[in-house]
């Protein structure tokens, strides 16, 4: 059996993971500025729409992380060829 002589997979950069890190410190860490019942967007408490709200930006953050992976990797891989 042939083993592999790949390079091990890359960490990821700084900015990719201060990407990742956003929706997850804006959920698990804002609660204490938050937490209230009034007042209230769109109908429902400011809590729960916080909550909703970071349901559609986190995908946007990963998106952003995936982005700067991909520009990094080509920008190596161009650097590698030449």
């Amino acid at each position: 059996m042939k083993t592999s002589t790949r390079d091990p997979v890359p960490r990821p950069s700084l900015g990719a993971l201060l990407y990742g890190l956003i929706p997850f410190i804006a959920v698990c860490f804002s609660v204490s500025w938050w937490d209230r019942l009034h007042p209230t967007v769109l109908g429902v408490p400011f809590n729960l729409f916080w909550l909703i709200l970071w349901m559609f930006l986190t995908p946007l953050c990963m998106w952003g992380a995936y982005r700067l992976e991909v520009t990094r990797a080509e920008h190596d891989r161009r650097k590698d060829c030449s």
